[in-house]
Order: C-alpha cells, then structure tokens, then sequence
C-alpha cells in the first residue's frame, strides 16, 4: 500500500456521488490530487482539477498514480475500475454503490491477478488522520491516534470516530470496505494491515447484518490477530426476516442455520471467541481503553 501526502491520486466521474465540497475537504487536508477523469470532458477544470478523458492520459502527465476514486454511475464502474488497473493503478477506491455483482466478481479477478487493492463499492474511502483523505468521510471527526478502525457501514464509521475523538483516543486509520453484496478487501485483509502497522494498538471493527463477514473476521482475529480488538454490531433490532438493501445476500440461502447474517450469529460469533463487544457506540472508548490497558 502507498497511503501517504505525497500518493498520486486521481478521481474518475463526476456524478452525485461525490461533490465540490469533498473534494476541496481531500485537498485542504493535503491529499496530493492531481486530476480528474471523465470522458467527453477532456481540456475542462471541475472542481478546480484539470480534468483529462482518459486515465492514461494522466499517467503520461504526471507519472505513476498511486490511486484512483471511482464516482461514476453504477453500471460504469467496471469500465472504469479496468482502466485503471491498465493504467496500473494499484489501489482503486470505489465510493459508487450499487455496483452489478457479476461485474465486481469481474473486477475482482483482475484484481487479483494484478494485486490491486479495492476497496468498496459503497464506501466513503480510507482516511489516516492528519496525512491523507481519500474519499468522502468527513475529516474533522478525526484526530491522529492509535485506534484503527474498520467498518462496514458509511455513516457509522465516523460517528464512531467521532465518539474516539470525544474521548481522547485518536485514530491511525479508518477504512469502509463497503456495504455491498460484493466488495473488495475484507475484514480480514485490513485485521493483517492493521494488526502489522506500527501506529496502531487496537482495532475497532464496525459489522452489520447480511452475509458472513463478521463470523470469519471473528475467526480470524482468535487464530490470527495479536492486537486487541472491540467489535460493535449495528442492526440487533432488525427484523430477523429482512436484509438490509445494501448489505442483503445475492439470493435465498438455502442449507444454512437460520441465524445466518442476522446480528444475533455476529454477536454469538465474537462473544464465543471472547471479543468485547459494545452494546452502542458510545460504548465503544470505554472498552477500547479496557483492552489497551490489559
């Protein structure tokens, strides 16, 4: 990974997802940005960045770029995404929701083949507090720090940065993976970033209802993790019944226990492996400081 001031970043689409606002936000907080990308609309300056058609184009100005957030609409984000493992970009940051999943299934075979870190779709990016902003989470609930934190949820992920902040307890990275059907990077990636990076003491992780992330985040964690971690599951009191719309499986689940996704087999999974788990968030410093401590 190459996340700091000096990264190369370059933002593809102008859509709603993303405004004037966040991007002046990532250039005041000092993230090198350099252009922008989107087709038809070469020669043009949008939001104060010189804006080319094509990714290679940007390449062939200003060298290597370390990373590329992806704005466009949904059903664009494949083409765009392969661009710009072409134009070997390595770390890709999708903010876009709403993705196909037999695109990203796509996407991520290339990827993979071409060791490309994605993160999203449906994700409000990475921030590492007081040296980069890639994305549209909102810095000033931020303060550099030692608490890492990494989450499913948009919103979510900084009101608890938000309650770190309020008690002290600043942050060394904060990163949404995503809250579609199919995202990127997992838990389990970011648990070994995390758990490898000298800045960081202890983990915060953000689950939610759907799929089966957070039981093999919590697998990992026991076999695997040496730092402390605090989880925090949102949703208890969804309907047992219902998926979230952004977080829901790709079909029925036939053959597993009926418990699976929901928050109570998240909650079972962390507290048989003996992870504190905050009943809210603002729950969540007071056991972070119980971890450290120990």
């Amino acid at each position: 990974m190459n996340l700091t001031p000096n990264s190369k970043v370059v933002i593809q689409g102008f859509s709603e997802f993303i405004s004037a606002t966040h991007v002046a936000q990532m250039i005041a907080y000092g993230t090198n940005l350099v252009a922008g990308v989107n087709p038809g609309c070469g020669g043009q300056k949008i939001y104060d960045l010189p804006v080319f058609d094509l990714v290679e184009q940007v390449v062939d100005k200003f060298g290597l770029i370390d990373t590329t957030i992806i704005c466009v609409h949904p059903y664009q984000v494949l083409d765009a995404a392969l661009e710009a493992i072409a134009s070997g970009i390595r770390q890709i940051i999708i903010i876009s929701p709403g993705v196909p999943p037999l695109d990203m299934v796509q996407l991520l075979r290339k990827a993979e083949a071409k060791e490309t870190l994605v993160v999203g779709p449906n994700s409000p990016g990475i921030i590492i507090p007081g040296k980069i902003l890639l994305g549209t989470q909102p810095s000033e609930f931020y303060t550099p720090g030692s608490v890492g934190i990494i989450s499913r949820s948009t919103t979510l992920t900084y009101e608890i940065a938000r309650e770190l902040t309020k008690a002290g307890l600043g942050q060394s990275l904060s990163v949404s993976i995503g809250s579609d059907a199919i995202v990127g990077s997992s838990f389990i990636q970011w648990l070994q970033i995390l758990d490898e990076d000298d800045a960081t003491e202890a983990i915060v992780l953000v689950g939610q209802p759907g799929g089966g992330r957070e039981e093999a985040a919590a697998r990992y964690i026991a076999e695997a993790i040496d730092k402390p971690v605090v989880a925090y599951i949102a949703g208890i009191n969804a309907p047992p019944a219902k998926h979230w719309r952004q977080t829901g499986t790709l079909a029925a689940v036939i053959g597993r226990h009926p418990d699976f996704g929901s928050a109570k087999s998240k909650l079972a999974a962390f507290s048989q492996l003996k992870v504190p788990v905050a009943e809210r968030p603002s729950q969540i410093p007071q056991l972070v400081r119980q971890v450290i401590n120990k």
